[in-house]
């Protein structure tokens, strides 16, 4: 199947033959779908809050945190194109016209775009907007749009006649307009969302942004520009790291019968592997605490106490549990005191506190195999999720779903899920929280040991879409998810946290909410 020439590019991208030939064979073959045994609820799978328990979790996470090395981890290397979306659609398709100007005062399809020009002086990338436009069509943004030159306008936003916020990733799009007359990108935000949880005893904050090569310059330069500011601010230190989505971890795309797709030059097509790729930048980081959140999902100040508030807790919750796991694995690991009785209490806690139910096989198992059984099961990685009301976003859930061995937690995408099962498509709908991407992990063993979190990842976890290049179309394949199959087999703890916690900016006209305007 493959020529010299191939070997050597695939070599080239630090990839194995193996690695290759199985992504294939997974094309042919398709992934399995999950079995998912029901949603995860409130005291079924989701814990629920309350006041008192989110204010011990907090005092809790700030002295245990206090000599713990707590990173703040950014996805950040997806273009901002698809917030656009609808104000590309436009340019290709307006001429000018009466019809076309009240066809976007009328149709239903086109109120996005008359939205955006009604309320853009409201975006806090506004100023950048008019000065870009006047320097490059000479004359004023309000005379322009009163003239109805509405192509120009978003020339000016979105291509490199101006501003190109088509073709930026969305951590560097002026996000947040203050009344002093500062506006924020999404990567000043997390700075400050740093500064408020993941400081250390001596003022340090971590930050990893995860970007891709061509705008990496652009983060630092930006980094480099505020990060001053907010250190005097908030009187602390800041390490910004970067990493990129490694070669080695793009897929192969194939033709419609699963034979490699080759570009024009005869070379093969590789594909990003989507954001499970990301799994090996995080086991890349050494750190005893990872905050993990979305590069989009940020607020502006006034809303952001009660973020923290949550963040903090969900950190308290983490340590909290981590403590007695890696108590219960020294307890195993030593042999004292270990008697059946202490044997069924580590199940108890195994299956009402980290919602991992063994099979009935265990109640067979003798002594050292229960001892074994129990040890494998704690010792892995762990994460605490929030999780909201689901409120019609689009995105995964809370699950239970079975493993080889046991029924445990899990995030799913609903591709995952057959819904041309009756039974599975009636649990999926009756989910009543999706996933927010707010989660806090732990990533060394009891031993202060760095897990590695390639082992934890299901490889039966991916996805295979249809896409086209050049007019041929072509099966592209991604890895499992950052959140779902990659952290599969880790230890999982699902909470309520509010939905003014999640804050997604999808599309532009998404910074017209209340809860990204100025107060």
């Amino acid at each position: 199947m493959f020529t010299e020439n191939d070997l050597a590019q695939i070599k080239n991208r630090g990839m194995s033959v193996e690695t290759v030939e199985q992504q294939i064979e997974q094309f042919e073959q398709g992934f399995p779908y999950l079995q998912v045994v029901k949603a995860a609820t409130i005291r079924d799978g989701i814990m629920p809050f309350d006041q008192p328990t989110i204010d011990q979790y907090i005092h809790s996470y700030k002295e245990k945190s206090k000599h713990k090395k707590v990173v703040k981890f950014v996805p950040a290397s997806g273009a901002a194109t698809r917030m656009f979306k609808d104000l590309f659609a436009f340019m290709e398709s307006y001429q000018g016209t009466e019809e076309d100007y009240h066809k976007l005062l009328e149709d239903e399809n086109k109120r996005s775009v008359f939205d955006f020009f009604k309320h853009i002086n409201d975006f806090a990338f506004y100023d950048d907007l008019k000065s870009a436009y006047e320097k490059t069509y000479g004359i004023g943004l309000h005379e322009a749009i009163l003239q109805r030159k509405y192509i120009s306008v978003l020339e000016a936003l979105l291509t490199e006649k101006g501003l190109n916020y088509g073709n930026l990733p969305k951590g560097l799009l002026k996000f947040h307009a203050y009344k002093d007359g500062t506006a924020r990108t999404p990567v000043e935000e997390h700075l400050v969302e740093g500064a408020a949880y993941c400081r250390d005893n001596s003022g340090n904050v971590y930050l990893h942004f995860t970007v891709s090569p061509e705008h990496k310059d652009r983060f630092e330069a930006l980094v480099k520009e505020v990060k001053e500011v907010y250190e005097q601010r908030f009187e602390v230190t800041y390490h910004v790291s970067y990493s990129e989505q490694k070669p080695s971890t793009d897929t192969i795309a194939v033709d419609l019968d699963n034979q490699p797709f080759r570009e024009e030059d005869g070379t093969i097509l590789f594909r990003p592997g989507g954001h499970g790729a990301l799994i090996n930048n995080l086991n890349d980081l050494d750190a005893d605490i990872v905050f993990i959140k979305n590069i989009d999902n940020v607020v502006p100040d006034h809303l952001k106490e009660e973020t923290f508030r949550y963040k903090k807790a969900l950190g308290g919750i983490l340590l909290h549990y981590q403590e007695r796991v890696f108590t219960y694995l020294k307890q195993l690991e030593e042999g004292d005191d270990v008697d059946d009785e202490f044997l069924e209490q580590v199940r108890e806690f195994l299956e009402n506190a980290l919602c991992t139910v063994s099979s009935e096989v265990f109640s067979a198992m003798d002594g050292e195999e229960k001892m074994t059984y129990l040890i494998e099961k704690l010792d892995r990685p762990m994460r605490v999720c929030g999780m909201v009301k689901n409120e019609g976003e689009p995105g995964g859930g809370p699950f239970w779903a079975t493993n080889a061995d046991s029924s445990s937690l899990q995030i799913v995408e609903q591709a995952q899920i057959d819904m041309n099962n009756v039974e599975q498509a009636e649990i999926a709908r009756n989910a009543t929280h999706f996933n927010p991407v707010d989660i806090v992990c732990s990533l060394k063993d009891h031993k202060g040991k760095k897990y590695d979190l390639k082992r934890y990842v299901d490889p039966q976890a991916g996805f295979i879409s249809k896409k086209s290049k050049d007019g041929r179309e072509l099966k592209a394949q991604e890895l499992p998810g950052l959140w779902n199959g990659a952290m599969s087999d880790w230890n999982t703890i699902f909470v309520e946290v509010p939905i003014i916690t999640f804050n997604p900016v999808k599309t532009v006209n998404d910074l017209l909410r209340p809860q990204h305007q100025k107060q």
